[in-house]
């Protein structure tokens, strides 16, 4: 699992994985926030079985249902 860390850089919080930055965000919270449900989803997304019969392009068009 990736590491996950936020910085202060400014006036603005940086979000880094690993050493790269992937996202700048006004709020502490929000990338706080944002963080927890991007580590969620990959985590539900690894638990998954993988099927070699299904594609990218399968998986891409793909619709979920957003409460």
């Amino acid at each position: 699992m990736a590491r996950y860390s936020i910085r202060k850089l400014g006036c603005e919080y940086v979000v880094l994985v690993g050493d790269e930055s992937v996202l700048r965000i006004a709020s502490r919270r929000k990338a706080a926030k944002l963080v927890v449900e991007a580590a969620e989803l990959l985590s539900e997304q690894s638990d998954l079985p993988c099927s070699p019969d299904v594609d990218a392009d399968q998986i891409g068009r793909e619709v979920r249902k957003v409460p």
